[in-house]
């Protein structure tokens, strides 16, 4: 089960606090356990800072606390603090990555399932696209998203299969393998019936929880050649 750990502090020294947190991850290199860590300011008071560190388990938190530059740093953390900092121990029990759910959202609701109507609720209306097969570099409008699919799905039945996602910051990076047949004009080259395989990687960019930007790169020439285009 994961595991996170709040850290509650006041410091009127944030940079010095900023400072011990790059040499600690700097001497743990290759040793600690902490996965993500994260450090907020309160709007209503500049002095109080709360960190959010996670773990994969609180065994592993455990090892962590044991490393002997952790027990350094903690020492010089409570002299850059106003006061004694206060720890909250807490075991995850949900953790959703809310844009890589929108992602699965597009692919699976809309691309697959044809829902075009919830285009507006995933995609910003400036949408920006960047897409290999498209002559333009930069096509802008949720609208985009709306011919592609139709298009795409008039000439395939298609699904596909998302290997793996990663998120960070605001972008979702989706590795996928698209399975389609081929059942309408693609690209100037008549139905075929075949069936085709194509890998690609999206990413998507959100703001305020839609999709702000899109980079699509895949096997398009593979694609071509399996329809005998090539």
């Amino acid at each position: 089960m994961k595991f996170v750990q709040i850290i509650d502090y006041k410091t009127g020294r944030p940079e010095g606090m900023n400072a011990l947190m790059d040499k600690w991850v700097e001497q743990t290199k290759g040793k600690r356990t902490a996965t993500h860590s994260v450090i907020g300011k309160d709007r209503s008071d500049a002095s109080h800072y709360v960190e959010i560190v996670e773990f994969p388990s609180h065994e592993e938190a455990v090892k962590n606390s044991r490393l002997p530059e952790t027990d350094r740093i903690f020492q010089e953390m409570v002299a850059l603090c106003d006061g004694m900092p206060s720890f909250t121990d807490l075991d995850v029990v949900r953790d959703e990555q809310l844009n890589t759910a929108t992602a699965r959202r597009f692919f699976h609701e809309i691309a697959v399932g044809g829902n075009l109507q919830a285009v507006d609720e995933v995609f910003a209306a400036d949408y920006r696209d960047h897409d290999v097969i498209k002559e333009e570099e930069t096509v802008v409008g949720s609208d985009v998203m709306r011919q592609d699919v139709t298009s795409w799905r008039a000439a395939f039945d298609f699904t596909f299969d998302l290997e793996s996602q990663i998120a960070e910051g605001d972008d979702v990076v989706t590795r996928w393998t698209w399975t389609g047949t081929h059942k309408g004009a693609f690209m100037d080259v008549q139905p075929t019936g075949k069936v085709c395989t194509m890998t690609g990687v999206t990413t998507f960019r959100f703001r305020d929880g839609k999709i702000q930007e899109g980079w699509w790169h895949y096997d398009v020439l593979g694609l071509m050649r399996q329809l005998g285009a090539l």
